[in-house]
């Protein structure tokens, strides 16, 4: 592990401080680690290169007319970027939905925007890690998971 020194003004550290406490964190250098992590993520996702996973969450009303077929329809179309969804029932009117997406970030990310920009849907946000692929590789036969597959490693 590297390390490293940095000064803050007084009133900068009190802050620091107060975010840390507010938060949790049993010292500085995790909280400016996790700081740099979410910085370098963010920049990865706005150049949109590379791979990721996310999660998308948005609420919407399943009265809007054709709304959960459509939907539907986009992850179905795009089934190469969906790995799962979570549908929860909030009222009579209104559900959460929670979809798992992988693969390029430009394709996720356009997906979840085609998602969130449909009539009814309201309350959208995606969350975006970067993320490192492996080698496409198999593990031993009798192995659950056995076949070819892809590991894939957050990068920061």
């Amino acid at each position: 592990m590297e390390r490293f020194t940095i000064s803050l003004d007084d009133e900068l550290a009190r802050d620091f401080d107060a975010f840390i406490a507010a938060r949790g964190y049993g010292n500085r250098s995790e909280a400016v680690r996790d700081l740099i992590r979410a910085r370098l993520e963010q920049d990865a996702g706005e150049r949109g290169d590379g791979h990721c996973v996310a999660s998308l969450s948005f609420v919407y009303n399943h009265h809007e007319r054709e709304l959960a077929e459509r939907l539907a329809g986009h992850q179905h179309d795009h089934h190469d970027l969906t790995v799962a969804s979570l549908h929860v029932h909030l009222d009579h009117e209104n559900c959460l939905e929670n979809v798992v997406l992988q693969g390029p970030v430009a394709a996720v990310r356009s997906l979840a925007a085609r998602l969130t920009a449909e009539p009814g849907v309201r309350h959208g946000a995606l969350n975006v890690v970067s993320v490192d692929t492996g080698e496409r590789h198999s593990h031993a036969p009798w192995a659950p998971g056995a076949g070819p597959h892809v590991h894939l490693k957050p990068r920061y």
